[in-house]
Order: structure tokens, then C-alpha cells, then sequence
């Protein structure tokens, strides 16, 4: 078993340290998650980063089970006076340990495809580990947990050509790990970029430019 904590951390100081490099209209960007922009989308994972079972659970409650909602007043609470102060609240919760449930491959998971969310509109790259993208290639596959990306792979092959790996049966979508990774999280990733005889199947599944997590 992949000890995923290790992995989290990692991946949320090396989105810090990418985002220590952004101008002020950097972060007044749209991302791909395009109703937030990239400062708005750093306060949501130190709000995520800070929130347990029982706060999220108030917390949706009192946002009468409404995730937007929820999501809008829990980083709101998180957004700095400026935007160096939002990213030293995100530095605060580098290491820690704090998540709504116990499936940590999902806020991983949280971590990499917000921080694709932020990098691809700056025309910023991230060489993943191999381990993070396994994790989240087998997650994502096999879970409509935090979004139905399940659904979206059921009944193909998606092999990811730069691990040399594959999850799924059925005709195949050959792509890289990490557009398999940001279509199955509902991202709109070009058709150009998968080819095989499941392609246009994939793409036509409800890839979704909006879509938050």
C-alpha cells in the first residue's frame, strides 16, 4: 500500500512553491475550475486542508446541504488581505493531517487536479511522481466518490502511455496519466490529446470546463 500522506505534502509545497512566483494579475486568473480564480481555488485547499469530519458536517449542514455553498463560505474564511497572505494561510497547512473522511487517495486527488486547475491556464508544468499518478489513475478509475469518474471510464481501457500502465477494460484511450487523470475529474482535456478506438467515447462523457471539487 502507497502511504499516501507523503504524497500529499509533497504535492501541496510544490504547488506553494509555483505559486511564490505568481504576479499579482496571476492570481486574479480564471482557472479551470472557471468560476474561482487561482486565489480563490488556493483558500479552498487550505480549507479543505482544515477541515475534519465534524466541521465539514456542520458546515454542509448549515449551507442547507448545498456544496457551493458550502464551498463559497469555507474559503472565503480562508482567502489572506492580499494574496501573499492567502498563500502563507496555504503554507500553514502544508503538513497537515486534517481531512473530511478517511480516503486519502480522494484529497489527493484534491491537491493535484486544483493544482492543474491553477498551473494550466499560467502555462505552469509539474513533473508528477510516478506514485501520485498511479494512486490517482487507479482512484479515479474505480470511484465516483468525489466526482463520477467512474462513470466516466466504465467500459474502456485507459492507458496511460508515459507510466506504461492501464486500469479498466473495453476499447482503449491512450493518453498521458495526467489528462486520463483531469478528464475522469471532468475537465475538458482537447480530443487531441487521447487517441484509440475509445477516444471520442471518452470525450463525448461529460467532460465539464466548470466543474469544482
Amino acid at each position: 500500500m502507497t502511504d499516501i500522506w507523503p504524497l500529499i505534502h509533497a504535492e501541496r509545497a510544490a504547488l506553494a512553491d509555483d505559486l511564490a512566483t505568481l504576479t499579482d494579475e496571476q492570481w486574479k486568473r480564471t482557472t479551470l475550475a472557471t468560476e474561482w480564480t487561482v486565489e480563490e481555488v488556493v483558500a479552498h485547499l487550505s480549507a479543505a486542508a482544515t477541515t475534519g469530519r465534524w466541521a465539514w458536517l456542520k458546515s454542509i449542514i448549515g449551507a442547507g446541504l448545498n456544496p457551493a455553498v458550502h464551498n463559497n463560505r469555507s474559503l472565503a474564511e480562508h482567502l489572506g488581505a492580499t494574496p501573499a497572505g492567502t498563500l502563507e494561510n496555504f503554507r500553514q497547512v502544508i503538513g497537515s493531517t486534517t481531512v473530511p473522511t478517511n480516503n486519502l487517495a480522494a484529497w489527493l486527488g484534491e491537491v493535484v487536479v486544483h493544482g492543474e486547475d491553477i498551473r494550466e491556464p499560467l502555462g505552469l508544468q509539474r513533473a508528477y511522481p510516478r506514485e501520485v499518478l498511479v494512486v490517482l489513475l487507479e482512484f479515479f478509475e474505480s470511484s465516483n466518490f468525489t466526482v463520477p469518474s467512474k462513470a466516466r471510464a466504465r467500459g474502456l481501457t485507459l492507458v496511460a502511455t508515459d507510466l506504461g500502465r492501464w486500469v479498466g477494460a473495453g476499447p482503449e484511450v491512450q493518453g498521458t496519466a495526467r489528462d486520463l487523470i483531469m478528464a475522469m475529474a471532468g475537465r475538458a482535456v482537447p480530443l487531441e490529446r487521447f487517441s484509440g478506438p475509445g477516444a471520442l467515447d471518452f470525450d463525448a462523457r461529460g467532460q465539464r470546463p466548470s466543474q469544482k471539487r
